[in-house]
């Protein structure tokens, strides 16, 4: 697919978004370091986060909350990690089920090293049984972007470089590196606010982009594409393209009837 089709389905989707907010969500989770587990097993899910976009309002679920409902104390967290780590999904599961027929944003949840399926797994290690959502009803933010504005858009780490061009200052934000960190330290707290904040960047750089005011590093071509018909989207979005096309159409009808009379 051209980067002007990419754009445009791009375009497409941000503006079902805009016209539907009610039936999207957008998700986040943390999880424990994947290279510093030694015994083979997968990294336990610590924190996720969804956000309605509809009303801004965000449903958590995390080790300390769970634990605290099971009436475990916060030092008894370590001894009882699977106990919680199920119960935890299982609200999560449980969640999604009540909410199967929305659309997830999410980014770069794809895969069974961290994705949707990497959830799933882990509630099968704990002997329960997932509620699977379609791929269909997820969309990848960051993929989105990519579509809109082209892959060269902003230099990696993607999201952490585009929320400081846009001068978004998050309070408790954590690389994945300091939340695995956070999580070895036994700082529920402070990982799932990690995962809170992350949501509420997310929803902040979806928001301008749906606006069209979202600050990237992109060139007009690598947004629009080479070609006629990505040159007359980029000439048609720029209103002084289209102030100098309006004077020199009026220029030329009063040089031709001036001609003719």
């Amino acid at each position: 697919m051209s980067q002007y089709l990419d754009h445009k389905k791009a375009c497409e989707i941000l503006k079902m978004i805009d016209l539907n907010p009610g039936n999207y969500l957008l998700i986040h989770y943390s999880c424990e370091s994947f290279f510093d587990i030694r015994d083979g097993r997968t990294p336990r899910i610590t924190s996720i986060a969804i956000r309605h976009l509809a009303t801004g309002q965000t449903d958590s679920f995390s080790m300390h909350k769970t634990a605290e409902q099971m009436e475990i104390n916060s030092e008894k967290i370590p001894d009882n990690y699977d106990l919680i780590e199920k119960e935890m999904l299982k609200e999560y599961f449980d969640f999604l089920k009540e909410n199967k027929d929305k659309y997830f944003l999410h980014v770069n949840m794809r895969d069974i090293n961290y994705g949707f399926k990497a959830i799933e797994h882990r509630f099968k290690v704990l002997k329960g049984l997932p509620y699977v959502l379609q791929d269909s009803q997820k969309i990848d933010f960051a993929h989105l972007l990519i579509r809109k504005f082209g892959n060269k858009y902003i230099g990696h780490p993607r999201m952490e470089n585009l929320y400081k061009l846009n001068g978004i200052r998050p309070l408790f934000f954590l690389t994945g590196k300091e939340e695995a960190e956070a999580f070895e330290k036994h700082e529920y707290i402070k990982l799932h606010q990690s995962t809170l904040s992350k949501v509420d960047i997310y929803n902040n750089l979806l928001d301008r982009a749906i606006k069209g005011n979202l600050k990237t590093n992109a060139k007009w071509h690598q947004i629009y594409g080479i070609n006629p018909q990505g040159i007359f989207e980029y000439c048609k979005s720029q209103w002084w393209i289209q102030l100098l096309w309006s004077i020199s159409l009026l220029f030329l009808g009063a040089l031709l009837g001036s001609l003719f009379s």
